[in-house]
C-alpha cells in the first residue's frame, strides 16, 4: 500500500475528472474527512468556542473524545449531549462543501454510503433514497437498554436543554451567549430524554456498541444500497472514497479496494487530506488525492 504524496496532484485530479466522465454510476463512501471539509471541526477554534467550560472542568480536549468521556451525573452528560448534537446536526455547516458535492453528482446515478452522522447529505438537498447511514444519526434517540428497535427524531427535545443552558439559538440554527454569560453544564432533571415504553433514559442513535439500534429505515437503506450494488457490479464503477478513515475500515474502504479488485469495470479514487492511501494491488485501476476534499471538488466543477 502506498500514498500518492509523490505523484503529481493536478494528474490524479485530471485521472478524477476521468474516471467521474467515464463512469456508469458512481458510489461513493463519505467519511470524517468530508465533513471536516465541510466546516464540522471537532478541536482547535470551533471546540474552544462552545466548550471551554467542559475543556476546563473535566480536562476534555475534543468533541471526539469527549463523547466517551464519563460525565459524574445524568445532568451533565445530557448538558454535553445536547450542544454536541446541536452544533454538529441542526447548526449549518460552515462551508458549502456538501451542496458542491451534490452539484458535481448531478445527473449522474450515484449512491451514497457513509460513516458520518452529522445529516449534512439530507440538509444539502441529497435524495434520501440514495443514502445509507450505517453509523447513526446525531437527530436520533433510542432507548438505552434498548427495549425497542424504534428510534425518535430529537430537535425539540435537544433545542430544550440547549435553551435550558443559557444559549440562544438564531432562526439559523447557530448559537451564542448573552453578554458576559457562562453557559450552565447541566440540564434540569425534567428535561433529560427518557423511553417512551420503558422509561429508561435515552441515548444518542450512534453505534457505538451492541445496543446500537438498526431501526426499520437503517434496514431498508441497507436493502438500497445492496440493491445498487448488485445491479451496477457489472459495469464501469466508481468507488469514490472521500475522507475514510481508519476506525471503521470494514465500512465501505475495504469493499471498496476488493470489489474494484475484483470487478473488471471497477475504478476507484480516494480524496483525503493527508491519508490519501490505495493498494499496489488496485493502484493502476486508481485515483487517490492527498488535498482538502472541497478545494478538489471546487476544481472539479471548474470554480
Amino acid at each position: 500500500m502506498r500514498s500518492t504524496s509523490g505523484s503529481s496532484k493536478r494528474n490524479e485530479i485530471e485521472r478524477l475528472r476521468e474516471m467521474l466522465s467515464d463512469a456508469d454510476s458512481i458510489v461513493v463512501g463519505a467519511g470524517s474527512g468530508l465533513s471536516t471539509s465541510a466546516g464540522f471541526t471537532y478541536s482547535g477554534a470551533r471546540f474552544e468556542k462552545y466548550f471551554p467550560d467542559f475543556a476546563s472542568a473535566y480536562g476534555i480536549r475534543d468533541m471526539y473524545t469527549g463523547g466517551f468521556h464519563a460525565f459524574p451525573t445524568s445532568g451533565i452528560r445530557w448538558g454535553w449531549w445536547c450542544r454536541h448534537i446541536w452544533l454538529n446536526r441542526y447548526v449549518p455547516a460552515p462551508r458549502p462543501v456538501y451542496p458542491r458535492l451534490l452539484r458535481l453528482l448531478s445527473g449522474r446515478d450515484f449512491f451514497v454510503v457513509t460513516t458520518n452522522v452529522d445529516h449534512q447529505f439530507l440538509a444539502s438537498g441529497f435524495p434520501k433514497d440514495r443514502l445509507f447511514y450505517t453509523q447513526g444519526d446525531y437527530g436520533l434517540f433510542q432507548c438505552s437498554l434498548p427495549c425497542h428497535d424504534e428510534t425518535h427524531d430529537n430537535r425539540a427535545a435537544v433545542e430544550a436543554m440547549v435553551r435550558s443552558e443559557g444559549w440562544e439559538i438564531a432562526p439559523d440554527g447557530t448559537i451564542s451567549l448573552p453578554e458576559e454569560r457562562s453557559p450552565s453544564m447541566e440540564v434540569p432533571p425534567d428535561l433529560i430524554p427518557r423511553c417512551p415504553k420503558c422509561g429508561r433514559e435515552m441515548t444518542p442513535n450512534l453505534r457505538s456498541d451492541d445496543t446500537f439500534v438498526e431501526d426499520a429505515r437503517w434496514h431498508e437503506a441497507a436493502l438500497r444500497y445492496e440493491r445498487f450494488l448488485e445491479t451496477h457490479r457489472g459495469g464501469k464503477v466508481l468507488f469514490l472514497d472521500l475522507g475514510s478513515g481508519w476506525n471503521t475500515p470494514g465500512i465501505f474502504k475495504h469493499p471498496f479496494w476488493r470489489m474494484t479488485y475484483s470487478l473488471r469495470g471497477a475504478r476507484y479514487a480516494c480524496v483525503n487530506l493527508g491519508d490519501a492511501v490505495v493498494p499496489d494491488e488496485i493502484r493502476e485501476k486508481s485515483s487517490c488525492v492527498d488535498s482538502d476534499i472541497g478545494a478538489v471538488i471546487d476544481l472539479l466543477l471548474g470554480s
